[in-house]
């Protein structure tokens, strides 16, 4: 009988245990697992609550339908029949410009613009970049040498008004980071790709457009994808499928020790041997229990950046809702020195989420550009949070219900060059037999690129073992 320490309990380290035990049950693996959980509950920051009959996420409140992984996953747990698409045919995105909501043109995916005539008469852009709109679609192929920024990436087809009102706020409410920060080839390697081989990302988008016209027509899935009790429901789902004698919460793992015959986990006052050995935490908190095994890997983890959120939802009465804009909500660039990141209009995207006289804000705060929020307290924050939706969307009214979630180091950023150290990291990890990692700090950050990579390290270690 092998055995197998998962340190860490959030999404990533539960698709892994999922995964052994699923083999397990089949019969045809011989292995135990333990799970380690330094906090009293399981799934990091999947938390789901209900307040005055509204449905109120505290951190994901869904994920791309596109990745396959978190459905796939759903399906497997008896989820199948409670997964739930965006009300997208309501879908409609505004961007703060000059402290005005301006809605996002029709064919801009992303930041490439796939039709003309709405980008050339929308004004959220000014004339000189419609004129490098025009002209992109005249950029020669280009295989880049290094790695750049995504600011960088950006100016050089649209210039720095497209990075300032798109793709720095929507990378801000995605990895809470920015783009004169981010990596190009980590975070959008496709766009990198149809450089490369197009030069225009417009004549790029345009020929992936025609590709799929040409191909047999599917009923257009929803953006994202959620369940119907709140993205907790698959937590739960998960904890109810293992063996609770294989969990561990309120465990803090201090260290672990590479031996020849496997791993030495110690945890309080407990030291157990293990064969293998999943450590499916945040990069930082990976480096500090492995810095006694490997010192240069845990240098490599510990340069993985984290930036922190603080997620704030408010509720309000039917006369609100019928006051706000339609719609999923709206960005905020940092030119509009604002404090909010973006806001959500909860009761648009996910109709279910609230009773029809009912309005649920979502707010978002925080990331690489305002971590000093996070010390802030939830008073200050909710005065923010009132401020600036009354200067944004004239919303004076006192709101039925608060609440705010404080996320410390929630979002890895991914920094030039940080495919480089993925390579010197997985490097570093052939020379420790045994040893897999996973989690949100190494190749996606979303749910699921989490599951993905907690259910590749399970059949990694299964590998590595002869199972």
């Amino acid at each position: 009988m092998r055995r197998i320490a998962i340190i860490g309990g959030g999404i990533s380290g539960l698709a892994a245990a999922f995964a052994l035990e699923e083999r397990r049950r089949a019969g045809n693996l011989p292995v135990e697992y333990v799970l380690f959980e330094a906090s009293p509950r399981l799934g990091g920051v999947m938390v789901t609550d209900r307040v005055d009959g509204c449905l109120v996420e505290a951190g994901p409140d869904s994920f791309l339908t596109e990745k396959p992984w978190a459905i796939e996953l759903c399906k497997k747990i008896g989820l199948g029949d409670q997964l739930i698409g965006s009300n997208d045919p309501e879908r409609k995105t505004y961007i703060l410009v000059k402290g005005k909501l301006l809605v996002m043109p029709d064919g801009l995916m992303f930041m490439v613009p796939t039709k003309i005539l709405p980008t050339v008469f929308s004004p959220l852009f000014s004339l000189r970049s419609k004129i490098r709109m025009a002209g992109e679609w005249f950029h020669p192929p280009r295989a880049a040498s290094t790695d750049e920024t995504v600011a960088e990436f950006v100016e050089r087809h649209y210039g720095p008004e497209m990075v300032d009102r798109l793709a720095d706020p929507l990378l801000s409410g995605v990895y809470g980071g920015e783009a004169s920060q981010l990596s190009v080839r980590a975070v959008l390697s496709r766009f990198t790709d149809m450089e490369a081989k197009h030069g225009s990302l417009g004549r790029a988008m345009l020929a992936a457009r025609r590709k799929m016209a040409s191909a047999p027509k599917r009923p257009a899935a929803p953006l994202f994808t959620s369940l119907k009790e709140g993205m907790q429901q698959m937590v739960d789902a998960l904890v109810e499928r293992l063996d609770p004698n294989t969990v561990r919460v309120s465990s803090t793992v201090q260290s672990v020790t590479a031996q020849e015959s496997g791993w030495t986990v110690s945890a309080g006052y407990q030291s157990d041997h293990f064969d293998a050995l999943i450590v499916a935490t945040p990069a930082p908190a990976a480096a500090s229990v492995l810095r006694m095994t490997q010192e240069k890997l845990a240098s490599e983890l510990a340069d993985i950046r984290y930036s922190s959120s603080v997620t704030v939802t408010v509720g309000y009465d039917e006369t609100v809702r019928r006051s706000l804009p339609p719609g999923f909500g709206f960005l905020v660039p940092r030119s509009e020195g604002r404090r909010m990141l973006a806001a959500t209009f909860v009761h648009n995207k996910f109709p279910h989420r609230a009773p029809e006289n009912r309005a649920i804000v979502r707010c978002f705060l925080g990331g690489a550009r305002d971590e000093q929020v996070l010390d802030s307290s939830d008073d200050d924050i909710l005065r923010i949070v009132r401020s600036e939706l009354q200067q944004i969307l004239g919303l004076s009214a006192e709101p039925l219900f608060t609440r705010v979630y404080k996320w410390k180091g929630a979002m890895a950023q991914y920094s030039v060059g940080h495919l480089d150290r993925l390579r010197r990291i997985e490097t570093l990890c052939q020379g420790l037999p045994g040893l897999a990692l996973a989690g949100n700090g190494y190749s996606g950050i979303g749910v699921p690129d989490c599951v993905r990579s907690g259910t590749e390290a399970a059949g990694r270690v299964c590998s590595l073992l002869g199972l």
